[in-house]
């Protein structure tokens, strides 16, 4: 993947060119149907995903909790907090996605504290109840 895609995510657009670099290296992007289930909720984990282009809405237990749009991120706390997926993500419109592996992932968090510290932000933003 192009690092220049990253460079309007929220969760990256500051970083230095070099970070971007590495970053966009252990991604791949892909191109999403509408309808297309990118998590099962109660699955073991094996990606992260940056939504590039579209929409996708996150539901537990049928009911839907939230809509993500372009720049917003997901997949995170299944690979950190639960060991399992927490929701269910489904694409509503055509989708390009950034998909980090969990072993990326992991080495990503490690190498830039920066996001790690976004990340676990998110994390404790969406497991905490309003």
């Amino acid at each position: 993947m192009d690092e220049k895609d990253l460079k309007g995510i929220p969760l990256f657009a500051d970083l230095p060119h070099k970070d971007r670099k590495q970053i966009a290296q252990w991604m791949d992007v892909v191109d999403v149907a509408p309808g297309k289930d990118l998590l099962e909720e109660g699955a073991i984990p094996h990606e992260f995903f940056v939504l590039l282009e579209g929409e996708a809405e996150v539901r537990h237990e049928g009911t839907v909790l939230a809509h993500l749009r372009t720049g917003d991120f997901f997949g995170e706390i299944a690979l950190i907090e639960t060991n399992r997926r927490t929701a269910t993500v489904t694409t509503v419109t055509p989708a390009r996605l950034a998909v980090m592996n969990a072993r990326d992932f992991s080495g990503m968090r490690a190498t830039l504290p920066t996001v790690a510290d976004r990340i676990q932000a998110a994390i404790l933003s969406r497991m905490t109840p309003d």
